[in-house]
């Protein structure tokens, strides 16, 4: 039985730690270079939930003028996939799938707040849903994904 990757809940989650750190704050130092293109800010982070707020920006949007669906599923993509790292495994974890609906327009401008969530953390699968939203409450779009376990031992929190 392979558990080791499972952190211990009485030790303290460097990882969840150093993020929080972000809160408030572009994440354009990010350690992601895609996580610093796309710019969002940080507004909370917890055991298996993360938020962040992005602004629209001219070079995420398709012919049309209107956020890119490659764009709204990177920016899914992106904050769960950060949401799963910032548990605390050992090892570093690859999406299986990224299911994504599409479901109202954004435009340059905009404000939209994407939150993820973990549905179920097993040992080796992680499932856990995204969505992207207009402050409103109106949705842009929304995902589930599945993430597994790779052999990539993760390298110590940054100044850790």
């Amino acid at each position: 039985m392979n558990t080791h990757s499972i952190p211990d809940p009485l030790t303290e989650n460097k990882r969840l730690s150093f993020l929080r750190e972000f809160i408030g704050k572009p994440m354009d130092r990010h350690f992601s270079p895609v996580a610093k293109w796309l710019n969002g800010k940080l507004i909370a982070i917890g055991d298996g939930q993360m938020e962040v707020e992005y602004v629209v920006r001219e070079d995420m949007c398709n012919p049309m003028g209107t956020l890119h669906g490659g764009i709204a599923a990177t920016i899914l993509d992106d904050i769960v996939g950060t949401m799963v790292y910032a548990m605390g495994r050992e090892f570093g974890f690859t999406s299986v799938n990224l299911n994504c609906d599409f479901l109202n327009p954004a435009v340059v401008g905009d404000v939209l707040v994407a939150r993820s969530a973990v549905i179920r953390a097993g040992r080796n699968i992680v499932h856990v849903e995204g969505r992207l939203h207009h402050a409103d409450g109106r949705i842009v779009a929304k995902c589930t994904s599945n993430l597994i376990q790779t052999a990539f031992k993760l390298p110590p929190v940054p100044g850790q």
